[in-house]
């Protein structure tokens, strides 16, 4: 990447290192390009990164150094199916939920961080939802409680 630079009459191109640019991003927390959204889990804003293409899911939250509280990410799937989930490369000690289409929760597991050990939804699922450990006990989520999906199949088109 070059810049112009005007100095005294004269025009001089001066190269701007691009490894630089591609560093500050790279370090940033959240994933660029990736949509948002805010949910309410039992009264409680939830702010979540939407992971919907295969290269999303596959990264999920790994490498990252922090979590605020009231964040997570939602993973969205095509149809029902068994998920599996595990922590390769993820520090952050978290707790998944596994949703429904409807958005009923049908699993909450706790999950160590690094651990290459599956983690498996015991039934038919559209969604799974990472999040802090604690979150889920916070705000009084328990499995078969319900959480308002319903602007995620609209908002969100799946790669």
């Amino acid at each position: 990447m070059f810049v112009r630079e005007w100095t005294g009459g004269e025009m001089k191109l001066r190269f701007v290192p691009l490894f630089l640019l591609i560093l500050i991003v790279s370090l940033s927390c959240r994933q660029s390009g990736i949509a948002t959204a805010t949910l309410s889990v039992n009264g409680r804003a939830l702010t979540v990164e939407i992971a919907r293409s295969k290269a999303q899911k596959t990264r999920g939250l790994m490498y990252r150094e922090r979590l605020d509280w009231n964040e997570g990410m939602l993973f969205v799937f095509r149809k029902d199916q068994i998920l599996s989930f595990w922590m390769k490369d993820t520090s952050i000690p978290l707790s998944i939920a596994f949703l429904d289409k409807n958005g009923k929760v049908t699993d909450i597991f706790h999950m160590e961080p690094y651990s290459l050990f599956p983690v498996r939804s015991r039934s038919m699922c559209r969604y799974a939802l990472e999040v802090n450990r604690g979150f889920y006990e916070d705000a009084g989520l328990q499995v078969g409680d319900r959480i308002d999906l319903s602007e995620i199949p609209g908002r969100f088109a799946l790669f």
